[in-house]
C-alpha cells in the first residue's frame, strides 16, 4: 500500500468536458483527473479531487478525452508521400511504383521516418500506435523503429512485418525486397524476446506482421500464428483490401480471403486484419464469433479507391474495429482526430446519415482500437488505467459556434491539434509543441532522406 502512496503526482482539472469512455460512457463538466507517476487513481469533477499535486494543469477551456488509439500505420512512407507516379492507381499498381524506391531504405531513415510520423500522430491526439514495417533493405531493422519510438515518448506497437513471395514466385514484391521465410521468424523471435513487454502499462510491444496473403506463402502465415501464440504476442496483417485482393485469394488459394485467414489460423482476439473493405458476411460472422479485430482506414480507402469498408455492419455483429491512419503514402497525412472525422463521414455516405455519430467513431478510435491491440489499460479514462490524456483547446476557430456540443464539434469541424498530450504519465506536448524532441531539426533532416531516397530510384 505504502508503494502506491508515492510517486510524482499530475492533476487536471477544470476540464470544459472530460470524456472518460468509461463504462457509462460518462462525459464530466468540469471535470478533474489525478494521475500518480504513469497511472491514472481518481477521475470526477474538480471539487471532488485532490487539490494539490506536484503538477497542476487548468484545463477550462479544453476538451479532455483518452489519447487515441493508431492501429494500423507504415510510418517510413513518410518519405514517399505525393510521389508523382503513384497519385492515382489503385492498391497494386501503387505498391509496384513505389517498391523500387522503398528498397533504398537505409536505417537512418526508418529512425527520422519513424520520428515524423510519430510526431505528426502525437500532434493530433494519439498516443498509442502500431507500426507495420515489413519491408527490410540494407541492413534496417525494426529495431530501428523501436528507438525511435523510445526517443519521443510513445506507446508502441511494433509489428515485425515480412515479405517473402517475390514476382519470381508469383508474389507482387519484387525479388530483391524479399526475405527467407527461416531468417524471418529468427528474427521476430529475436524481437520479442529482446522487446516485448507482457505487462500492464507497457510501452513496448511486439507483434508478429507477414505483410499480405499475396506476399508471403501459406507455410510462413501459419509458422508465425504457431510464434506469435507460443511467446502469447499478437497478430497483424492486411486482408481483403480491395477487389484485386479478393481476385488473387479465389486464384491462389481458391478461397476468400476470410476463409483462408481461418486455414492459416489467423483468427482469434490476439489477431487484427488492416482494411477488410472486401469482407462478406461470412467473414463478418467469423470475426465477430472469433473476436478477431479490424483496422479501419478510410482515408487510405478512399485515396485508392478502394471501396468502403462495412464497418456498420461490423460494428452491429460484434466485431472489434479499432482506426489506422495506414502509410503516409496511401493518405500522405497521419492526423488521428481527422481519420476520427473521416470514418464517421464515410460511413455515412456508404451506409446513411445515421450510420455513425461522432462519440462512436471517437469510441471506435480509443475503446475499439484499445480491443483490437488486446489491452486492457488504455482507450478510457478512469481509475488504473494508464495515464494517456489529450486535451484540445475550444478556444481555435475551428470550434466557433459548435460549444453547445464540444465533443460532436470535435469530430464534425475541422480537426485541430491537441493543446497537451500526456503518455504514460509524461507530458509530451505543452501548449502545442512537443517537449522531447526538436521538430524542427527532426522535419529538416527528413526532407532531405526524402529527396535522397525518391532520386536513387533505378
Amino acid at each position: 500500500m505504502q508503494a502506491q502512496a508515492t510517486g510524482k503526482t499530475l492533476l487536471i482539472r477544470n476540464a470544459r468536458i472530460l470524456v472518460t469512455m468509461n463504462e457509462s460512457r460518462e462525459e464530466i463538466p468540469d471535470g478533474a483527473l489525478y494521475i500518480r507517476n504513469n497511472v491514472i487513481e481518481q477521475v470526477g469533477q474538480t471539487a471532488d479531487l485532490p487539490q494539490d499535486a506536484d503538477e497542476i494543469i487548468d484545463a477550462r477551456h479544453h476538451i479532455v478525452l483518452p489519447g487515441l488509439i493508431n492501429t494500423h500505420h507504415h510510418m517510413y512512407q513518410s518519405l514517399t508521400r505525393a510521389i508523382p507516379s503513384a497519385q492515382n492507381g489503385e492498391l497494386f499498381n501503387w505498391l509496384t511504383k513505389l517498391y523500387p524506391i522503398w528498397a533504398g531504405l537505409t536505417p537512418e531513415m526508418i529512425q527520422v521516418s519513424t520520428l515524423t510520423a510519430m510526431a505528426e500522430l502525437i500532434l493530433s491526439g494519439c498516443t498509442t500506435s502500431s507500426d507495420h514495417l515489413y519491408i527490410y533493405p540494407n541492413q534496417t531493422r525494426l529495431d530501428d523503429s523501436l528507438e525511435a519510438a523510445a526517443r519521443i515518448g510513445m506507446r508502441f506497437h511494433g509489428a515485425r512485418g515480412a515479405m517473402s513471395v517475390g514476382q519470381s514466385k508469383g508474389g507482387l514484391p519484387p525479388d530483391r525486397v524479399v526475405q527467407d521465410e527461416a531468417a524471418i521468424l529468427k528474427d521476430t523471435q529475436r524481437l520479442i524476446e529482446t522487446y516485448h513487454d507482457h505487462q500492464r502499462h507497457a510501452m513496448q510491444r511486439i507483434v508478429v506482421a507477414p505483410c499480405s496473403p499475396f506476399s508471403v506463402s501459406r507455410e510462413l502465415m501459419r509458422e508465425a500464428a504457431d510464434l506469435a501464440r507460443h511467446y502469447g504476442v499478437s497478430l497483424h496483417t492486411h486482408l481483403a483490401e480491395n477487389v484485386n485482393d479478393i481476385a488473387y485469394s479465389r486464384e491462389k488459394f481458391n478461397m476468400s480471403p476470410a476463409e483462408y485467414a481461418e486455414d492459416c489460423g489467423w483468427v482469434g482476439h490476439d489477431v487484427w486484419h488492416a482494411h477488410c473493405v472486401q469482407l462478406d458476411a461470412h467473414g463478418i460472422d467469423l470475426f465477430a464469433r472469433t473476436g478477431t479485430g479490424v483496422a479501419h482506414c478510410p482515408c487510405s480507402n478512399m485515396r485508392l479507391a478502394s471501396g468502403i469498408a462495412p464497418i456498420r455492419k461490423m460494428l452491429d455483429a460484434g466485431v472489434p474495429v479499432g482506426l489506422g491512419v495506414d502509410g503516409s503514402a496511401s493518405n500522405d497525412s497521419a492526423h488521428m482526430l481527422g481519420e476520427v472525422r473521416q470514418a464517421m463521414l464515410l460511413q455515412r455516405v456508404g451506409f446513411g446519415p445515421d450510420a455513425m455519430t461522432a462519440r462512436q467513431a471517437l469510441e471506435v478510435a480509443t475503446l475499439g482500437g484499445a480491443k483490437v491491440l488486446n489491452r486492457d489499460d488504455i482507450g478510457a479514462l478512469k481509475p488504473g488505467m494508464s495515464a494517456d490524456v489529450v486535451m484540445f483547446d475550444t478556444r481555435q476557430i475551428a470550434f466557433a459556434g459548435a460549444l453547445h456540443d464540444p465533443v460532436a464539434a470535435l469530430v464534425f469541424c475541422t480537426p485541430a491539434n491537441v493543446d497537451c498530450s500526456i503518455i504514460n504519465g509524461r507530458v509530451i506536448v505543452r501548449e502545442g509543441q512537443l517537449t522531447s524532441i526538436e521538430l524542427g531539426a527532426v522535419l529538416e533532416r527528413h526532407n532531405q532522406l526524402s529527396l535522397a531516397l525518391a532520386q536513387g530510384v533505378d
